[in-house]
């Protein structure tokens, strides 16, 4: 009996964090010819909430633990004073007096997601919902091996393009898996078949295509976005990933060659589709960690992402690296150059 009680305590576990935290009423979603729930559109990933929670907050916030939050993240900060550079009541500005920071990027042309994700009435502090405290479990001495050989931490060379991150080469930015909020261009296109499903994330326009119920490949290539295969589990559809590019297993989601990223999509609204992840990587971390957030659904189309960076940013680096060279100026010494 005691073993029938430990059973269904660790099953009763096992359900409560695996089943969405939040509850919800049955929807009905619209179907294709095939009988299956319709996924296809724009849909976008923004949102204030962050990946890991804030420390002393819980999952589910009130309207005004949500307000600090916002409050506080770069973008909201950085709207409230780019937007209003000069009170036209106080005449020119005093001279020396600094300007607010402007940054690189102008406000104006991002849009990370000012409001925190809600999903079923629940302001989110986080999107990772296990472990429960909303933090990504920690590094194994391997994954700490595997995140400083990433190109993220490699990308201060200035020799061969190789030396550079994945996203300054405009090679790969947020395609996932899994999906995530970056500073702009947080929107996925889903288009679906009977046999495939494709995501087009608008950052650097990366596709990935799933088989639906197909096989693995069997030739082990290791792929961008790795080798997604789907399948349905009654109204969600099921992405499960292996066989990433090394460079990208190392790059924005630290990963081992055996990790596993499980990826579920199920509409919970005409408006909302809610978007759930697991990440297996026993390599990697010392645990496994899942997340969720609300995929809401845009009336807009997407346009062509074109990287201005690939047109002229790699070649000035690199040409800047060989300056260096000719005054003499190792890489190290370059990042704290001031002239």
């Amino acid at each position: 009996m005691a073993l029938i009680r430990r059973s269904f305590a660790f099953a009763f576990m096992i359900a409560v964090c695996t089943a969405p935290a939040f509850a919800q009423a049955k929807y009905e979603p619209p179907r294709t010819a095939e009988g299956k729930p319709d996924l296809q559109g724009v849909w976008s990933t923004a949102t204030a909430t962050p990946m890991e929670r804030p420390r002393g907050y819980p999952l589910v916030l009130s309207r005004e633990q949500a307000a600090q939050i916002e409050d506080g993240t770069l973008f909201n900060q950085r709207m409230k004073t780019e937007s209003n550079y000069v009170d036209p009541n106080e005449g020119a500005p005093q001279k020396g007096r600094a300007l607010p920071p402007v940054g690189n990027y102008d406000v104006a042309y991002t849009d990370p997601g000012s409001r925190m994700t809600s999903i079923g009435g629940e302001l989110r502090s986080s999107w990772v919902v296990f472990p429960v405290d909303g933090r990504i479990p920690a590094l194994t001495p391997e994954g700490v091996k595997l995140r400083d050989a990433s190109p993220r931490q490699r990308g201060t060379g200035y020799d061969n393009p190789e030396e550079r991150g994945l996203g300054e080469r405009c090679v790969l930015m947020s395609g996932g898996p899994p999906l995530r909020s970056g500073l702009y261009n947080n929107n996925v296109q889903i288009v679906q078949t009977p046999e495939h499903v494709m995501l087009m994330v608008e950052m650097v326009h990366d596709v990935r295509v799933a088989r639906i119920g197909g096989e693995r490949r069997g030739d082990g290539v290791e792929q961008w976005m790795g080798d997604p295969v789907a399948r349905w589990e009654g109204d969600t559809l099921v992405i499960e990933t292996r066989n990433m590019h090394p460079d990208q297993r190392a790059d924005r989601v630290v990963l081992s060659a055996s990790s596993r990223i499980t990826e579920r999509f199920t509409r919970i609204s005409d408006r909302q589709m809610l978007y759930q992840f697991e990440v297996d990587d026993p390599v990697t971390y010392a645990g496994v960690w899942r997340g969720e957030t609300a995929l809401n659904r845009l009336d807009e189309q997407m346009y062509e992402y074109a990287c201005h960076e690939g047109n002229y940013g790699l070649f000035n680096i690199l040409s800047g690296g060989r300056e260096n060279d000719r005054d003499g100026i190792g890489n190290a010494d370059s990042l704290n150059r001031t002239e």
